[in-house]
């Protein structure tokens, strides 16, 4: 196969990269960071692991970072509408064909990645992608999410200031463990020698296992409820004491109760990162929570009936999402548009969910890991009393809105490719309505 020499081509071969294959493992990216100089050495970094709430804690500090007046590169996985949302610099994606020349720009220094079979996965290049567009664009510090797990995840070839690791709960258990202890030591592998690591509230099993780990590598631990709270203190906004700033009358942009963990794990976080030598001061960490964006998250794109997305996709976050609907939305029947991948264990989802919703709409995703909803309908129905099956997210959307009155709540959630799919079809753009804010 002919490497690419436009920026079409370059981007029709990433494109090209199965999104769906996981190589654990670091020795590919050694291999590519080297050919390229090592990018990822060239500016400082906070990396986040977990299973839920590491993309939002990723959103609050990249927005404190950046009202500090630093150049700020964020990195996240995976995106909702389009590729170059993985990759921003000061609160702007990537444009696409600027992707494309990166794409060039990677593959001249390190052509054996356009081999065939290609050496880098689908992830791994993208992380490649990121590191190397910071350092062209002269990033000074980058916040960077974890893909899958953390010690074999491409993202943990970077050295960085501190890390933050986020509720741990069941998820792609095939890789990393069916306990929560073994999962927590997988994402307890980004931990390294004197990098303070930030810890939100754990199950013990979890905790302990972070722990443990912190000890043996060596790695300074604080921990929320013990080194740094955000509490609400009524009629006066959320107040945060921590290792540097006492901090009253926050306010903070993204909803539901769950968040206040997340903006607490980012200002932690940013403290360290501000003694470390990457100033922060704690007005920009206050304007940072007030003005972070991260979509799909409880995201609200209409109302009456409002119509709400959230990419929980595994029990930790149907359980938050559960909690943050009675909060926003108490009393009000639920309509699920519900979708899921054939590798996610639905069952303890669904029995949380579906008993909660007054009707149930499943849909098929589009992607090939999509579970057929015919497949699991009866399970629903054992759940549910009113569950239908569609075959497009076209008619789920308008079967649930079809039977939603104004003061309803029609909800899509079980997968990010869900709510990805879903913001598109609704007419909602991340560019146009966030784009550098």
């Amino acid at each position: 196969m002919m490497p690419p020499r436009t920026t079409d081509e370059a981007l029709d071969f990433f494109a090209r990269l199965n999104p769906s294959v996981i190589k654990p493992g670091l020795e590919r990216m050694h291999v590519a960071l080297e050919a390229l100089g090592h990018p990822e050495r060239r500016y400082r970094s906070l990396h986040v692991a977990g299973t839920n709430g590491k993309g939002s804690t990723c959103a609050f500090s990249a927005a404190a970072l950046r009202a500090a007046g630093h150049r700020v590169g964020l990195y996240t996985s995976p995106h909702l509408e389009r590729v170059t949302e993985r990759i921003q610099v000061d609160g702007a994606e990537i444009p696409r064909d600027m992707l494309g020349r990166r794409i060039l720009e990677v593959l001249e220094r390190y052509p054996q990645a356009a081999s065939s079979p290609a050496p880098l996965s689908y992830f791994e290049f993208g992380t490649v992608l990121g590191f190397w567009h910071f350092a062209q664009e002269g990033v000074e510090v980058a916040v960077l999410e974890t893909g899958l797990g953390g010690r074999l995840d491409a993202t943990n070839t970077v050295t960085p200031l501190v890390t933050a690791i986020t509720p741990i709960s069941f998820d792609h258990m095939e890789y990393l463990g069916n306990t929560l202890g073994a999962i927590a030591g997988e994402k307890a592998g980004i931990l390294k020698p004197g990098v303070p690591v930030v810890v939100s509230r754990q199950e013990p099993e979890a905790l302990e296992a972070i722990s443990r780990r912190a000890g043996e590598v060596g790695a300074p631990m604080l921990l929320e409820g013990r080194d740094f709270t955000l509490e609400e203190a009524p009629g006066a906004g959320l107040t945060y004491r921590g290792q540097k700033w006492s901090l009253d009358g926050l306010s903070i942009s993204l909803r539901g109760p769950h968040q206040r963990q997340n903006a607490s794990m980012a200002l932690a976080a940013l403290e360290q990162l501000d003694v470390r030598g990457v100033l922060v001061s704690s007005e920009a960490a206050r304007t940072g929570l007030a003005s972070a964006y991260w979509p799909g998250r409880l995201e609200e794109l209409s109302k009456r009936p409002a119509v709400v997305l959230d990419g929980a996709h595994n029990p930790g976050g149907v359980a938050v999402l559960l909690a943050s609907l009675e909060s926003l939305y108490p009393g009000r029947r639920i309509h699920a548009v519900f979708g899921v991948v054939a590798d996610k264990d639905r069952a303890p989802m669904m029995r949380a969910l579906f008993p909660r919703c007054a009707s149930i709409h499943l849909t098929p995703l589009d992607t090939p890991r999509s579970l057929a909803p015919e497949r699991y309908v009866e399970e629903a129905r054992a759940l549910c009393s009113d569950v239908r099956a569609y075959a497009s997210l076209d008619e789920a959307l308008a079967g649930a809105r079809a039977l939603a009155r104004e003061e309803d709540v029609v909800l899509c959630t079980g997968s990010l490719f869900l709510v990805g799919a879903a913001r598109a079809r609704l007419g909602q753009s991340l560019g146009a309505l966030h784009q550098g804010k």
